[in-house]
């Protein structure tokens, strides 16, 4: 569906109009949302889900000088929501104002009416859609990948890898499944948990140790399915066999009992794949609930919260190892670009590189940055035509 809307010039005053348009070259003129379901190699499940696609909801943003930049999420469902957000409440207020106005155009967007009813959730998700696309313009428009845009250095960042130990393989499938992953080359890996009884996470978490060896490094997931007392019962086996992390033990909001949690164990406790703002990851850290912050710019308000995120967890000493929703696009260019002792770390989830223009490369556990201008969102020309989502999206123009 193609709506012509008003430009913000004709909703705004003179004086704020003239300040959001800019050069005349970065004016938006068009906004497109649609989404893709991109089918994963195997059906695979977690505490809280089973998937058999990984869903993208995609933001595209042209200006006048003919440039698009594009946004992306990552859902298990509902991608029409966020194409609904912004289509329908964020285009109004970016038609006709200048791409280049990142930190304004967050700001004006976060505290449109919409605020009132999605803080987090679908509509801040949305949000950092066309953060992100905005980013992209950006990086684009100074001909370098979005990680130089940033300051970030061009070392190689080491990468763990999700894409194994899912919670829907019996124990033996577990084991082989891990073990080929370290036959691979593999030397950080993690395995989901949260079984109905704790005492088979116990057992899978010892034998997949036992298999792989004591040099691999090892975390795990829970996808928030405990309490504080079932987490309390597992944590002396996580010790035992040396995980490096324990990831969203609890419900995600639950500041005091990961704190309680934190002060219980030598373990790190992670989160940060279902926390949405710079102020709730700053009371997480505040109270010593979490020491690796997933922030993720695809929950958050995209690149511009992601950073103040990432600054404020390195400058306290702690992890910054994103979730990657985005399957690790954008987060590519994010790792290493804050001020940190500890060397970056990035999630490899290759389930929608076939989506992409430009693809993740992932050579003997490191990522190589990206090169060409941009944030590494563009879609690849064949995606649509094979995955897109009928009925999802709109196009906005002025």
């Amino acid at each position: 569906m193609v709506v012509e809307l008003p430009s913000a010039r004709g909703v705004l005053s003179t004086e704020v109009s003239d300040l959001l348009l800019g050069d005349e070259a970065s004016e938006i003129v068009s906004i497109e949302t649609f989404a893709l379901a991109v089918p994963l190699r195997t059906p695979i499940a977690d505490a809280t889900a089973a998937m058999t696609h990984w869903t993208v909801p995609v933001v595209q943003i042209t200006t006048r000088d003919g440039r698009v930049g594009t946004g992306i999420s990552g859902v298990h469902t509902a991608p029409e929501l966020l194409c609904d957000v912004i289509s329908d409440y964020y285009a109004p207020a970016l038609l006709g104002t200048s791409s280049e106005d990142i930190l304004g155009t967050w700001k004006r967007l976060y505290w449109l009416p919409t605020h009132w009813v999605g803080r987090a959730g679908a509509v801040h998700m949305a949000l950092a859609m066309v953060d992100i696309a905005l980013w992209d313009l950006a990086a684009q428009r100074a001909g370098v990948p979005l990680w130089r845009l940033l300051g970030g250095t061009a070392e190689p960042v080491q990468a763990y890898n999700t894409d194994g130990g899912w919670l829907n393989l019996s124990e033996t499938e577990l084991v082989r499944d891990l073990s080929s992953l370290i036959d691979g080359g593999w030397r950080r890996v993690k395995i989901k948990v949260g079984k109905a009884d704790w005492r088979e996470d116990a057992r899978r978490s010892r034998a997949v140790r036992k298999a792989i060896g004591d040099d691999v490094t090892l975390m795990c997931d829970a996808n928030q399915r405990w309490d504080l007392s079932t987490a309390n019962r597992l944590l002396p086996v996580f010790e035992e066999v040396q995980m490096d992390w324990v990831e969203e033990p609890l419900h995600a909001d639950d500041l005091e009992g990961h704190a309680a949690l934190q002060a219980k164990t030598s373990l790190d406790i992670a989160s940060g794949e279902s926390i949405y703002s710079f102020q709730q990851f700053s009371s997480f850290i505040a109270h010593d609930a979490i020491r690796v912050v997933q922030v993720d710019v695809t929950r958050v308000g995209g690149v511009t919260e992601w950073m103040q995120v990432a600054a404020h967890a390195a400058a306290r000493g702690l992890r910054v190892a994103p979730h990657a929703g985005d399957m690790m696009q954008v987060h590519q260019h994010l790792v290493g670009t804050v001020l940190s002792d500890v060397a970056p770390l990035i999630e490899f989830i290759p389930w929608t590189q076939h989506a992409f223009a430009e693809r993740s490369v992932i050579r003997e556990g490191y990522l190589e940055r990206p090169q060409q201008p941009g944030a590494s969102t563009a879609i690849a020309p064949d995606a649509r035509q094979n995955w897109q989502l009928r009925g999802v999206g709109a196009l906005r123009r002025l």
